[in-house]
């Protein structure tokens, strides 16, 4: 059975030849960008699903209940993807939506998910997506405000108070640029050169030059996703800027890293998750072993290397199947309750303790400061 398909005929197909009418019992709706540009982020978010209703049918399932997972491929659109929860709800039927792999496909997710009062988890990172806080919309990665956050307090140890930013015009990148200018203050950092570019770009050696020639300029930031920020990255080394240089959790994977060389991304800072460090974590860490148990078997399934956005749907998958399990019954009120009632459950992105003001459920101790030196991951300390 394939993972990533193109079409919404074959969408169907997997969505059928996963869940049957004979066999489901509780049926779990996703809607990811398997295929199209945002497929890095879907692809392993796709087969981490797969993966572990599998498992968790081969083990008696949820409360003796066969789990059913019914999986679309939107190939990041929106209106597919609005398309095809409006089918998961009215269609097939799910008690649960776990996806939108990107804050847009996400917020259309969203909008059905709350007409209809079903819980859904997002796997995208925009603050927006939970805040204001949505009866019913939760949400599995670090938010852009918290990695802005992240990286400023990075920035204030190293005695940084002014910086240049160069940010991608996309959803995730707009919105962490503006969230970054929003919380900047907070930790006495001038933003003294501000540039952007488009996602299709394939140069920024302009913008990167203005910044640059910034008098007072002591480090650079880039709040981006997909391709743009491993151009930014080579264009940098190219351009010789010999000042720090910051990334978004956004591209926290081992392909930024082959995207970007890795001799033009050495030295590069960004906020990840456990799941990029798992061999310098502490025995006693209280993610240990949640990420080694993923990491051995997604890569044992599939022969890749497990990404941080793997990472987010497995987390999803832990919150849900915690809460279907703690409220005993597959009742979509029911679900939503006890999500929102989650506390100390170890993930592979952090901690989660939700509650009625809070959907995500993480805090700033949950993202681990990198640096990528010869071509692999470091924790700064």
């Amino acid at each position: 059975m394939k993972t990533t398909l193109t079409t919404t005929a074959l969408s169907t197909l997997l969505a059928l030849g996963l869940a049957t009418a004979a066999s489901a019992e509780i049926r779990i709706g996703a809607t990811l960008s398997a295929t199209g540009p945002a497929a890095f982020l879907g692809d392993p978010e796709a087969k981490t699903l797969e993966m572990l209703v599998e498992e968790a049918n081969a083990a008696g399932g949820l409360n003796g209940e066969e789990i059913a997972l019914v999986l679309y491929d939107d190939g990041g659109d929106p209106n597919k993807a609005r398309t095809f929860a409006t089918r998961l709800v009215e269609d097939d039927e799910v008690v649960a939506i776990i996806g939108g792999s990107t804050t847009g496909t996400t917020m259309s997710i969203a909008s059905v998910a709350e007409d209809a009062e079903i819980p859904f988890i997002s796997l995208a990172g925009a603050i927006e997506i939970i805040d204001p806080v949505r009866p019913f919309t939760f949400k599995t990665p670090h938010t852009d405000r918290m990695a802005c956050e992240k990286i400023f307090e990075d920035m204030q140890k190293r005695e940084i108070t002014t910086i240049g930013m160069i940010s991608g015009t996309d959803g995730f990148g707009a919105s962490m640029q503006a969230q970054c200018k929003d919380v900047v203050g907070n930790y006495g950092i001038t933003i003294a050169a501000d540039e952007t570019y488009n996602p299709t770009d394939a140069d920024m050696t302009a913008q990167l030059t203005k910044i640059k020639n910034t008098a007072g300029v002591q480090a650079v930031l880039n709040p981006g996703f997909g391709q743009g920020p491993s151009i930014v990255t080579r264009n940098y080394k190219q351009l010789a800027i010999e000042l720090p240089l910051y990334q978004s959790h956004g591209v926290a994977s081992d392909g930024f890293i082959e995207l970007a060389g890795a001799d033009a991304a050495n030295g590069v800072r960004l906020p990840g998750t456990a799941l990029l460090v798992p061999g310098l974590l502490a025995a006693d860490d209280a993610q240990k072993s949640v990420v080694d148990a993923y990491k051995a078997a997604f890569e044992g399934k599939y022969s890749t290397p497990v990404s941080t956005f793997g990472g987010y749907a497995n987390d999803a998958w832990l919150i849900l199947s915690n809460a279907i399990t703690t409220a005993g019954e597959a009742d979509p009120a029911a679900i939503r309750d006890a999500i929102e009632a989650t506390t100390g459950l170890a993930g592979t992105t952090g901690i989660y303790n939700m509650s009625a003001e809070n959907h995500l459920g993480l805090d700033l101790s949950a993202f681990r400061m990198l640096e990528i030196k010869d071509g692999g991951w470091t924790l700064v300390e």
